[in-house]
């Protein structure tokens, strides 16, 4: 037995070839460096979506918590399909006449699968900037083929224009991560929406603006804190490689814009309202990365700083603003987190930029183009959305009945509640009971509710029924 087994191993070692590993060389090394640090942004950029799902739950009713739950997950897994199969080709294709791609889709051709799933990511990311915006009031079918409109069309166009052939980045328009091609394209398209679904039922009462406030304000922090995080992967990862020396420089605009934002927007809710106001000074750190994330390659340090100090300011006026006086109702501030500071950073990089701005000695031709940019986007973004969002309407409501909203989208739309504590209402007593007393409906229905009478809460009065 001995002997067979040497002799076996004998003939294994002679005829056998071990394979050789591949000797490393310094390309294949960074080529892999590079590789690694474009997916772990792009994972940070999904973990995103955790942010924007707490957020617009906490900023919002209790009753509505599970229908934002939805949305959010909905609009990633559709955003990653379409973008797939039509949505990276109308973006990165080649270019027909500087308007928008006219292949790579399914990816066909292309091997650069690292660079299609982070741009997914982004493609989602303007997406959900409309969820926050038409919360607790638009039907989830309807939310979803606008959604499906966004990420197969509407911002690959956006996006071929300025990253890939388009006719803005032949006339040198400048967006490093997104301010424009991302968020002031979902905000565009928000406010088109919103236009036409109308402000949430006791928002207005004739002249009135009644504050709707949000069920869980530490929920929407966290969120805060984790777009905050997840944002260094988004401007940190748009370099599309492990640069020593750009990667870090990108990471700390964006991190001194946002801190420096924060600040402006606490300090001037306290000077303009008389106290801080967490809600619009969490918005600020929004606001601030927002701002930075079109110069976050080429705005200096101190420059950063300034950015973010502005972008603050803009966000706590623009909100007033459009609630008071132009009676837009977003209940999570995203036309302004994304619109006016994504139209700020966009513009502050003909101002700050290092290389051409006008602050630094180089005339006003970059600061023309970047506005010329700002507005093509707005006008595409909110004429197409709003044409589509207005035949949509004509075959269905896209919006829920009143009864819907009054008693809550999780149950309307989904039949179920995101808190159950109904044994600490009633006590412990039988399923029976709370069939007779609240009709099934969970806690934070009922806590919302504003029907009159058979055990619940009865209507609060700022809110008018019209």
């Amino acid at each position: 037995m001995l002997m067979k087994s040497t002799i076996a191993f004998l003939l294994i070692f002679l005829f056998v070839t071990p394979a050789q590993a591949a000797v490393p060389t310094v390309e294949s090394l960074e080529s892999s460096i590079n590789l690694v640090w474009v997916m772990f942004a792009a994972f940070l950029v999904f973990f995103m979506h955790t942010g924007f799902t707490l957020v617009e739950s906490g900023f919002t009713r209790a009753k509505n918590a599970l229908n934002i739950i939805m949305k959010n997950f909905l609009t990633i897994s559709v955003a990653a399909i379409l973008f797939f199969m039509i949505g990276f080709g109308f973006m990165f294709g080649e270019t027909v006449g500087g308007f928008v791609g006219g292949n790579a889709f399914f990816l066909e051709g292309r091997g650069d699968i690292d660079f299609f799933v982070f741009q997914a990511m982004f493609a989602a990311t303007c997406a959900t900037i409309i969820s926050g915006a038409v919360a607790e009031r638009m039907r989830l079918s309807s939310y979803i083929i606008i959604t499906i409109a966004i990420t197969a069309f509407i911002y690959p166009v956006v996006g071929h224009w300025i990253w890939a052939d388009g006719w803005l980045a032949m006339i040198g328009f400048s967006d490093f991560a997104g301010s424009t091609v991302v968020h002031l394209t979902g905000a565009s398209a928000a406010l088109a929406v919103v236009l036409l679904l109308g402000p949430r039922i006791g928002k207005y009462s004739g002249k009135k603006v009644n504050a709707i406030p949000g069920h869980n304000i530490p929920l929407g922090a966290l969120g805060v804190f984790i777009l905050w995080l997840g944002w260094f992967g988004f401007n940190g990862g748009s370099t599309l490689a492990a640069d020593p020396e750009l990667v870090p420089s990108v990471i700390s605009t964006t991190l001194l814009s946002t801190a420096a934002a924060f600040i402006a927007a606490a300090l001037y809710t306290k000077i303009r309202f008389g106290k801080m106001d967490p809600s619009l000074s969490l918005n600020g750190v929004l606001g601030g990365l927002v701002g930075i994330t079109a110069g976050a390659a080429e705005i200096s340090l101190g420059g950063s700083i300034i950015v973010g100090l502005v972008s603050g300011i803009i966000l706590v006026e623009d909100v007033r603003f459009l609630e008071t006086k132009v009676r837009v109702d977003d209940p999570v501030g995203a036309i302004t987190v994304h619109g006016l500071c994504g139209v700020w950073g966009t513009l502050a990089v003909g101002l700050f930029s290092t290389t051409n701005g006008a602050f630094y000695g180089w005339g006003f031709s970059q600061l023309g183009i970047q506005a010329v940019g700002v507005f093509a986007v707005i006008i595409w973004t909110v004429t197409v959305t709003g044409i589509f969002t207005a035949v949509m309407s004509w075959f269905a409501p896209i919006r829920v009945s009143r009864e819907e909203e009054r008693t809550g989208l999780d149950f309307a739309e989904h039949g179920s509640n995101a808190y159950e504590w109904s044994e600490s209402l009633y006590g412990g007593q039988d399923s029976d009971h709370y069939e007779e007393k609240g009709n099934g409906l969970g806690l934070a229905d009922r806590l919302n509710s504003f029907e009159k009478g058979n055990g619940l809460k009865k209507e609060p009065a700022s809110y008018t029924k019209t």
